[in-house]
Parts: C-alpha cells; structure tokens; sequence
C-alpha cells in the first residue's frame, strides 16, 4: 500500500472514531466519547506523520517523534513556536 493510501486509511479511521464520540456525547457516555477522540487525534497525527515520510513507534505516545517529524519537515519550527 502507498504512503498516500495508507494516510488517506488512517484518516477514514480517524474520522471513524470521531463519529464514534460524538455518539457517546448523545448517550451520555462520556468515558467513550473520550477514548474516541484521543484515538480520533493519535490517527490523524500519523497519517500526518506517514505523509511527511516520518517513522514512528508503534505505540499510543507519539509526542516526541510528531516534534522531532514537525522540526525536520518544517524548517524554522522552533523559532516560529518559540515567538508565539
């Protein structure tokens, strides 16, 4: 599968999830809606991720590879950050 389309899939799953916690919002299901949308963002962030060619580890905590993956793709990042 290309990095495109498995982008594109992570998406699709991402927006999934956020389906998923909006229901859990209707039902009262708050813990649900919870665990929906922090997997809703974690996808979106590796597709992000794979878009920009960056590997990162196979686990829930992508933090410091997504800072390490923003720096290496987006010349002058620190800087930008650092002056808002």
């Amino acid at each position: 599968m290309k990095t495109t389309e498995m982008a594109s899939s992570m998406l699709k799953e991402a927006r999934l999830r956020l389906k998923a916690a909006a229901m859990g919002i209707r039902l009262k299901g708050y813990a649900y809606t919870v665990r929906s949308s922090q997997e809703s963002v974690e996808l979106s962030l590796k597709a992000a991720l794979r878009l920009v060619g960056v590997e990162y580890p196979k686990k829930h905590e992508i933090s410091r590879v997504l800072l390490l993956g923003i720096k290496d793709s987006q010349p002058g990042f620190e800087s930008r950050t650092l002056q808002r």
